[in-house]
């Protein structure tokens, strides 16, 4: 089977430079972002302004490909990849459910995202209560069973 080609659609100006300067979870900062869409996808914006939350899809590019187990910062175990939200994986797909704070043309200004600036960005969707939300969802291994950040 041939692997897809992502094309990003943009790319994200975000106040993290490093790393080290992002916080673990989007929710967990106020700081504002911004989601510059190319021109060429400006169409695919149309009535996203009528959403007020949104599902950020970005490439970590400054992930690890080759882990696959890892510690978080909220245990002091080792876990696979998959059983965490960390940027290093082997296909480095950052999501964040952000609010969009304003539209103005091809720049979107959203909250809550934990990009890296200069990060491409590779979709949006509209993040719609009914369907992303799951309230009794759990991670197992994690003391609260999500990832709060006072947990």
């Amino acid at each position: 089977m041939e692997a897809a080609t992502l094309v990003p659609i943009g790319i994200i100006h975000s106040p993290y430079k490093e790393r080290k300067d992002a916080p673990f979870q989007g929710r967990h900062q106020d700081d504002p972002s911004t989601l510059e869409v190319f021109e060429p996808y400006e169409p695919g914006l149309r009535h996203v302004e009528s959403c007020s939350h949104l599902i950020v899809l970005y490439l970590q590019d400054r992930g690890d490909r080759n882990r696959l187990e890892t510690r978080t910062p909220w245990s002091p175990e080792v876990h696979g990849v998959f059983a965490t939200r960390s940027p290093n994986r082997p296909n480095p797909i950052g999501v964040c459910t952000v609010e969009l704070i304003e539209r103005k043309g091809r720049l979107l200004t959203v909250r809550w995202l934990d990009a890296l600036d200069g990060s491409p960005l590779l979709d949006i969707k509209p993040y719609s209560p009914g369907v992303d939300a799951v309230p009794n969802a759990k991670v197992g291994w994690h003391r609260r069973g999500d990832f709060s950040k006072d947990a």
